[in-house]
Formats: structure tokens, sequence, C-alpha cells
């Protein structure tokens, strides 16, 4: 089945902004506050750049950095690649597996529509397994079978 990024995976996101300006703790709490693993960097309604856990790990913390004076715009990966909406699942399974992402915007034009995760994708798919065992079960053991 073809799985189309929004709406199969991700649906009604409220996306989390930095500005490139903004200090690394400021995003860091912001990460921490709303659950998530990764924040896009916009200036103005364009988007410049990604901050990621795996970013904050290996850029400001293992590099000494201080996260009250460095900026998004320090860490954060410029012109990050995306997704569109209409972009399969498993393009960009394939994507994140080739490039080591775990994160990636999905972009709609110019607009930012959403930040799809490899858990997104795990849950789509696991949801997609456990129902294609299902229904193999059925008709391998006759459930439901010559039933109209």
């Amino acid at each position: 089945m073809y799985r189309k990024i929004v709406p199969d995976v991700i649906s009604g996101q409220t996306i989390q902004k930095a500005a490139p300006s903004e200090t690394v703790r400021n995003v860091a709490r912001m990460m921490r506050e709303k659950k998530i693993g990764a924040v896009v960097v916009m200036e103005a309604d364009r988007l410049v750049g990604i901050i990621t856990e795996r970013d904050m790990t290996t850029r400001v913390i293992a590099a000494g950095l201080n996260p009250d004076t460095a900026l998004a715009r320090d860490i954060m990966t410029a012109n990050p690649d995306t997704l569109g909406p209409d972009d399969k699942a498993s393009d960009a399974i394939r994507m994140m597996r080739e490039r080591n992402y775990r994160h990636l915007p999905v972009v709609e034009g110019k607009k930012v529509v959403g930040m799809v995760s490899v858990r997104d994708l795990y849950a789509v798919y696991n949801t997609e397994l456990e129902q294609d065992l299902k229904d193999r079960n059925a008709f391998i053991y006759g459930e439901n079978y010559g039933t109209a």
C-alpha cells in the first residue's frame, strides 16, 4: 500500500520552531517540554536548519560549548533535506537509512507542514505488519472460512 507522509504517517502536528539567534539552552528546554527530538530553525517563514538531539550531544556537549551562549545557528544542520507531504513513507525510510537521519522536515512549497521521525514511520509499518499477520492467520487457520 502506498502510504503518504501526510496524512498516513503524520497529521495535525504543531511545528516547533526556533530562530537562528535563539540560545541552545532555550532550544533544549523546548525539546524537553514538548517531548520532541528535533526542531526546525526558521528565519521569518523560511526553513534554514534543523536541530536534533544528536546535534545537542555531538555539537554542544561533546564540543564543550556553553548552551547559554551558543546559538541555534551555531549547531544546526543548515539547509536540511526535506520530504514533501505526498512522498512515500518507504522513500522516507530509505533516505533516513542512507543518510543516517532520524528526523526530516516535511515541506509543502516553502511552508514547513510537519516533522517525520523514524519512530513515526516505525509505528505505521508496525501496525501494517500486525494487520498483515492477522489476515494471514485468518486465511491459514480458516477464521471466517465460508462466511459471507
